[in-house]
């Protein structure tokens, strides 16, 4: 299976309501957060994991469109016959050496979306702090707040740098694959990033975004599920 050609889809993802993806919860002082936010091992600055989108844009694509395909157990579609297959690639404990060559290499690679540069040196100057999130139940014969938890949030209004790149292989349709990762990233818009998203956390925007230096159109979808 020969490459053609590997295009690059960038933009920004900007955060419209407080973000909040796990992070590790192993050296927890007493007081300390014990919700924390992911976090760049080396200076603390909070980031996106490629892991984390690529993640959601297929679960959700799945969901959407390719419903039929997917497994009782909840795990992903394992079909080398569909797209979101092709593009993704196939889930690693289904994979053989049959479906490897129906399927071929993973076309797409989600880079770790880090602070925008504008936001790099806000937060180097100590202009982005995080913030701490309360979260309550609700006792519903008293009708009163317990158990109150932090949960700490990237800030609404900041903005991380995508970064999208996209194998074309010989006997790719292009078209399709683009047009299926406009979609996984305008399901993201309509869902959310991360966790806490019923409650209100996780709305995020992509901006800006570009192929090839070329405007990327990604809002194709009129009504949820919609084609």
């Amino acid at each position: 299976m020969k490459l053609k050609k590997i295009h690059e889809i960038k933009g920004q993802v900007e955060v419209l309501t407080g973000l909040h993806i796990g992070g590790s919860k192993d050296n927890i002082e007493i007081g300390g957060m014990d919700n924390p936010i992911i976090k760049d091992p080396l200076n603390g600055a909070p980031y996106i994991p490629g892991s984390s989108l690529k993640g959601k844009m297929r679960s959700q694509l799945e969901i959407v469109f390719f419903s039929e395909h997917l497994k009782a157990d909840g795990g992903p579609v394992g079909n080398p016959k569909t797209l979101v297959c092709k593009i993704f690639g196939m889930p690693i404990s289904r994979e053989t050496e049959e479906e490897r060559a129906v399927v071929g290499p993973t076309r797409i690679i989600v880079r770790d979306a880090v602070l925008a540069p504008e936001w790099q040196e806000r937060y180097k100057r100590g202009e982005l702090p995080s913030e701490e999130k309360y979260e309550n139940s609700i006792h519903r014969l008293k009708g009163v707040a317990q158990n109150p938890r932090p949960l700490e949030r990237v800030p609404a209004g900041v903005e991380f740098s995508l970064s999208i790149t996209l194998k074309e292989m010989e006997g790719d349709i292009l078209q399709d694959h683009l047009d299926l990762i406009g979609k996984g990233l305008q399901l993201i818009e309509m869902d959310g990033l991360g966790g806490s998203i019923s409650r209100g956390s996780g709305q995020v925007e992509f901006k800006q975004l570009t192929c090839n230096g070329e405007p990327f159109e990604h809002r194709k979808l009129q009504v949820w599920g919609e084609s």
